[in-house]
């Protein structure tokens, strides 16, 4: 018997789960205020549950706040003005090119005409991009690594984590920005959380209580109409 022959309409989760999908969005201006330890750890034992190549599970998750953060904070953001070549482990897209440069223009000018800074302000758009490294304020930042043996397939299987994990926080009403800028420094990361080197840095998810009274928490981003992505083939 199917899904839909057991279950009456809206009781399969689908409406849920679109919610969750349609109102999750990147986070970049957070409240200080803690979040209590078990809301935490039901994020990470619903994010756990994430499939991946014959369940090897290849994550590794490290929750960084506090002092601990801070120095992080002040390090990272210290780097990446310094202008010092970026080391990541997982290798960064090297050139947009296409509708794929339009998708990343068309994010990045809304997103700063949202906080009021014109086109061709270079100088305001790089103080904005320079806050990735302070992780836009958030009192949680996860850094989420795999082994280095495991290759793209480990780092891919890192992706449905990251989807799991957003998900929940959203459920949770835990506001959430993913960060793969912040891997161009795996270095820094490396040395100030002690990390082994077979532990590569794939991504961040800074994380807080959202503050929905900062303007840069009403911007959205666009999606592409099925058309421009699917192709069925009957």
């Amino acid at each position: 018997m199917s899904v839909s022959q057991k279950l009456e309409p809206g009781d399969c989760g689908i409406e849920s789960l679109e919610r969750l999908i349609q109102r999750r969005h990147s986070c970049r201006a957070f409240k200080a205020d803690a979040i209590p330890r078990h809301i935490i750890d039901r994020i990470l034992e619903a994010a756990q549950r994430s499939p991946s190549d014959c369940n090897i599970q290849p994550w590794k998750i490290a929750i960084v706040s506090g002092q601990p953060l801070e120095k992080l904070r002040a390090a990272m953001y210290e780097r990446a003005m310094s202008g010092v070549e970026i080391a990541p482990d997982v290798p960064p897209i090297p050139q947009y090119s296409g509708i794929f440069q339009d998708r990343r223009r068309v994010c990045g000018w809304t997103l700063y005409s949202t906080l009021g800074i014109e086109r061709g302000d270079r100088e305001a758009s790089y103080r904005q991009a320079m806050e990735n490294f302070r992780f836009f304020g958030a009192p949680y930042l996860a850094i989420v690594t795999t082994h280095n043996s495991l290759g793209t397939r480990g780092a891919m299987d890192c992706g449905a984590y990251m989807t799991s994990f957003l998900l929940a926080a959203q459920a949770l009403g835990v506001a959430t920005v993913p960060q793969a800028s912040i891997a161009q420094r795996a270095d820094v990361i490396r040395e100030q959380l002690k990390l082994p080197p077979h532990d590569h840095v794939v991504y961040g998810i800074a994380f807080g209580w959202p503050d929905e009274n900062h303007l840069v928490n009403s911007f959205r981003t666009p999606r592409a109409v099925l058309e421009e992505v699917v192709t069925f083939y009957c």
